[in-house]
């Protein structure tokens, strides 16, 4: 049989163009999952910058920035817990607890004469009393074994009905400037909610990155048999995490509050959670665990509010805007199955 000269034998396009055609792909693919939410986020301002009107000005940057701040706060949380592979459907109702239970402080005649422990007291009790649900919700998980979507539902409804107790199912008024500095202050021009949403984002994203806990919480979501052969104590580190999810979900619900001048315990944290976990898939840390990025978080929840913002400004009804968020939300789920193929 005649041998083939390479020289003269003729190349397919197919041969010579597949491997270059496929590279392409596999470049842009590689380039979604690792700037997939950054470019959306720069997409987005970049059309909002061209057509919705004083987008840059400093008022309403720091208008978009106050409604993403309890968003991202929660979210914060919940990309911990979702990191060791569990969820916490219970932030929303833990932001309405928190928020029925601070003006029943501030405004308790006991402490009519005392301003600065009233502040103290309204902000310590209500934390403390919300982290001791967390620790509730990670109890659930680690010596009931429930599964955490199960776990935390327990909250999730029974949270938001402790709250209208609290309340006695009415809106809560209040006008006490030293609390309300929380969602109205500012320092030095800027929100001060923007400042303490910097901060935990900051302070968890460094936690998450360069910490032994931090390692422990990837470890517990990536693996959690071989990192209780590793001897990581995966069970306090489920409750630390249930625990720091409930104490930014009542400081979430603290800045709602006080931008609003009032508590309505059948409003505030309402659907609280599914804007978290949106702003965590959208942000790109997989819903399977094992990997948290809280930076991400915080594009995610930026990404989350513009969308809707924007939407919004062009006049677009509140049902298509929804539909437009959960198409996103599903993109982003689909993006990170492909980082696994």
């Amino acid at each position: 049989m005649a041998k083939l000269d390479p020289a003269t034998t003729p190349i397919t396009p197919e041969t010579s163009t597949s491997p270059r055609r496929f590279g392409l792909l596999e470049r842009l693919r590689n380039f979604g999952q690792a700037y997939g939410a950054l470019t959306a986020l720069v997409l987005i301002i970049l059309y909002d910058i061209a057509f919705r009107p004083h987008f840059l000005e400093a008022r309403s940057l720091f208008n978009d920035l106050q409604e993403v701040a309890p968003i991202a706060i929660i979210a914060t949380g919940m990309t911990l817990v979702i990191a060791t592979g569990g969820i916490d459907l219970s932030v929303g109702s833990l932001m309405a607890f928190a928020g029925a239970l601070a003006p029943i402080i501030f405004q308790s005649p006991l402490l009519a004469g005392s301003p600065a422990l009233a502040i103290t007291l309204t902000l310590l009790l209500p934390l403390f009393a919300t982290g001791l649900f967390g620790l509730f919700n990670g109890v659930l998980v680690t010596r009931f074994r429930i599964q955490p979507i199960i776990a935390t539902l327990v909250l999730f409804i029974a949270g938001r009905g402790i709250a209208l107790v609290l309340s006695n199912d009415k809106l809560q008024d209040f006008h006490n400037p030293g609390f309300q500095f929380i969602g109205q202050g500012t320092v030095l021009g800027i929100p001060f909610q923007v400042i303490l949403m910097l901060i935990i984002v900051i302070f968890f994203a460094v936690i998450v990155r360069v910490t032994t806990f931090g390692r422990y919480v990837l470890s517990t979501g990536g693996n959690e048999a071989a990192a209780r052969l590793a001897g990581i104590p995966v069970d306090r580190v489920k409750l630390a995490v249930y625990t720091i999810s409930a104490l930014l979900a009542a400081l979430a619900g603290f800045i709602i509050i006080s931008i609003n001048s009032s508590s309505d315990a059948t409003r505030v944290g309402l659907n609280g959670e599914l804007d978290a976990i949106a702003a965590v898939a959208v942000g790109g840390t997989p819903l399977t665990g094992g990997q948290a990025t809280v930076v991400g978080t915080l594009i995610g929840a930026l990404i989350i509010y513009l969308i809707g913002a924007t939407l919004v400004a062009q006049n677009v009804s509140f049902g298509v805007a929804q539909v437009i968020k959960a198409a996103i939300i599903l993109l982003a789920v689909y993006v990170q199955r492909q980082q696994k193929v």
